[in-house]
């Protein structure tokens, strides 16, 4: 045993003689390591809820397979800062690095309240190809539903999207129940994640939200669920609110969808004042594939001097036949975008869409392989979510790339595209 081992074991046994065991003490009780888990799992059972979230971290940062069957354990207290410690160090496991950014990492003392994470931080999700287990879907989902705390159920229902964890469904649209906006939201965004189409029913009602910030995510969910039942829903919230958000929340939402009854409102809308408003205009009318309507987007996209309309009428034209890659085609538009590190993100989802089509899939192969770095990087994630078999050899080829950045990224969308097959 090493020296630290045996000061950590002496530790142990003397504490009911010289005082409670501390925080620090179970810190250094993990330095251990691996051999160390077995101290810990006792440990979880401490009467003290600091020394047993203090456990779960560092179970967490042991991260070993047998980790999480402790982990597990700590979900079940009934203490609300062990269940976000455990549930963060759960999300690590299948996350790196999560343990830092999430929740648990600005958990400074056991008991503080802590201020809840803008919207913009919750876009992290594993790769397809990733396999969870299901007894952890089926704990998170537990804590979603009905945690000690409001903070622990809306933690754990973003790690159920962070995981895709389509079994937990069920808890998700029960969270939504709750009269917590975090946790409402948490939920809805988790939905985003997982895109299980069956759920788009379910959460119609949110559409009317008092809280604005519900009120987006459940529209923006309707549109990524492409929800046509709820189509009208989202042409009357667009006519009767005064909020600018709302409004460009569900005209994205119905370009989204699309519903042929909404394409008069796109055509409207194409030129309108507000840009996002043109550009969800744009999208619309893409998505429909009216050919007649190809011109005045066309005149839209020559015209337009704001970059992120321009690059949704730039999409809406590869949708309408404008699918060559050549100078200042919309296409060439769209990857040159890729460069660009503030819109880059509009220009990757954009193009996984795309990239669904077989036929437009083709014609990235040779822009991926005689890309720039960040061009090789985006198209292989853009083919690691929307690739077919056709996909395969180009990425497999791109692992040979001299800049291990790109070859990684290559090896992660060639395993994601297998994982779907």
């Amino acid at each position: 045993m090493s020296y630290r081992g045996f000061a950590a074991l002496c530790c142990l046994v003397l504490t009911p003689l010289f005082g409670q065991l501390k925080p620090k003490d179970v810190r250094e009780i993990g330095k251990d390591g691996a051999p160390a888990l077995p101290k810990l799992r006792e440990i979880l059972k401490d009467p003290d809820p600091r020394n047993r979230a203090e456990a779960a971290r560092v179970i967490g940062e042991i991260g070993t397979a047998q980790s999480i069957d402790l982990l597990l354990e700590a979900l079940r207290d009934n203490h609300p800062d062990v269940q976000i410690r455990a549930t963060d160090a759960l999300v690590n496991f299948y996350l790196p690095g999560y343990i830092q950014s999430g929740l648990a990492g600005r958990l400074k003392s056991v008991g503080r309240a802590i201020p809840w994470r803008s919207p913009s931080e919750n876009d992290q999700v594993v790769e397809p190809y990733v396999q969870v287990r299901p007894e952890v879907i089926e704990e998170l989902g537990k804590i979603a539903r009905g945690g000690s705390s409001m903070a622990s159920r809306a933690n754990a229902a973003r790690a159920v999207g962070i995981l895709r964890g389509r079994a937990a469904i069920a808890d998700l649209l029960e969270a939504m129940k709750s009269k917590d906006s975090n946790v409402i939201y948490e939920s809805l965004i988790a939905i985003q994640k997982i895109q299980d189409r069956s759920t788009a029913p379910r959460i119609r009602y949110l559409l009317n939200d008092f809280d604005e910030r519900v009120q987006i995510a459940a529209v923006e969910a309707t549109g990524l669920l492409r929800a046509e039942e709820s189509a009208g829903d989202l042409v009357q919230l667009f006519g009767r609110t005064s909020k600018p958000r709302v409004r460009k929340a569900a005209l994205l939402a119905l370009a989204r969808i699309p519903d042929p009854n909404s394409r008069a409102l796109f055509q409207r809308h194409l030129d309108d004042r507000d840009e996002d408003l043109r550009g969800a205009a744009a999208e619309g009318l893409g998505r429909l594939r009216h050919a007649e309507d190809r011109e005045a987007v066309e005149r839209a996209f020559q015209n337009e001097t704001k970059p992120s309309p321009r690059l949704s009428m730039a999409f809406a034209l590869v949708l309408l036949g404008r699918q060559e890659i050549a100078e200042f085609s919309p296409l060439q538009t769209l990857i040159n975008t890729l460069n660009n590190r503030a819109r880059q993100g509009e220009a990757f989802a954009l193009l996984v869409e795309l990239a669904r089509d077989a036929e437009i899939r083709k014609l990235l192969y040779p822009a991926m392989a005689a890309g720039t770095k960040d061009e090789k990087i985006y198209l292989a994630r853009v083919l690691g979510r929307s690739g077919g078999p056709d996909s395969i050899p180009p990425l497999e080829r791109l692992t040979d790339d001299r800049d291990a950045d790109v070859a990684q990224e290559a090896l992660r969308a060639s395993r994601s595209v297998k994982s779907r097959l």
